[in-house]
């Protein structure tokens, strides 16, 4: 399954991370389809995974919640510290909402079920190498603890431009995007990212992501 991109552009690279060399296998299946995905190394546990991820300086690792020696969130929270310019997306079978809030906590870039098809899960590592975030849509709900469709309240107080300012951060789109998008200047961006980190106490873009989910601005 070829994505049609050109030759010159250089590929996402990828390291998988699951204790079943099955899940690897069928993993790896799936990516070496698409001309724009390369898996260079695969890991058997979570202190593998932290090890061969300074070892190559993959632009992802995709990795299993549950894992041996060190437990997926435990891995990414290590990855995220010692190499932040790598995405960690985290793969499992389960809905568990500690699980997905423990995503956001420990610095991964997004959280994808098992059982997605193939173009979805290529959707998301594409989406967290370039900078964002990727939830499956079945984990929604468990990520702000609400049916969908449940009015949200907003207790930061944002207005309304900080509000777009905020769900075109939570989509991973730079300064200068989010400026095109909203017709404004960039220096007025940056003036709003700095109010809505103040109003809502955080630094953290994956807890700024957890906001926007929480007041809805994402569905």
């Amino acid at each position: 399954m070829s994505n049609g991109a050109s030759q010159s552009e250089k590929p996402v690279t990828v390291l998988l991370a699951d204790d079943h060399e099955l899940v690897r296998d069928g993993i790896r299946a799936r990516l070496s389809k698409v001309d724009l995905l390369q898996v260079v190394g695969e890991a058997t546990n979570g202190r593998e995974a932290v090890e061969l991820a300074g070892a190559l300086l993959p632009d992802v690792v995709l990795m299993d919640v549950s894992m041996p020696l060190l437990n997926g969130l435990e891995a990414a929270e290590a990855i995220r510290d010692r190499y932040p310019k790598i995405a960690v997306l985290i793969l499992s079978i389960y809905d568990n909402p500690e699980y997905v809030r423990g995503v956001v906590r420990c610095g991964a870039k997004g959280y994808i079920l098992k059982d997605i098809s193939a173009s979805e899960m290529i959707t998301a590592i594409t989406s967290v190498a370039k900078g964002g975030y990727y939830f499956s849509a079945a984990i929604g709900p468990t990520l702000v603890g609400a049916r969908p469709g449940t009015p949200v309240n907003d207790p930061y107080g944002l207005t309304e431009r900080e509000r777009e300012v905020l769900r075109a951060i939570a989509q991973g789109l730079p300064n200068k995007e989010v400026a095109k998008t909203l017709g404004i200047s960039v220096r007025t961006v940056e003036a709003h990212r700095l109010n809505l980190r103040e109003k809502v106490g955080s630094k953290n873009a994956a807890q700024l992501y957890k906001v926007a989910q929480e007041l809805g601005l994402l569905e």
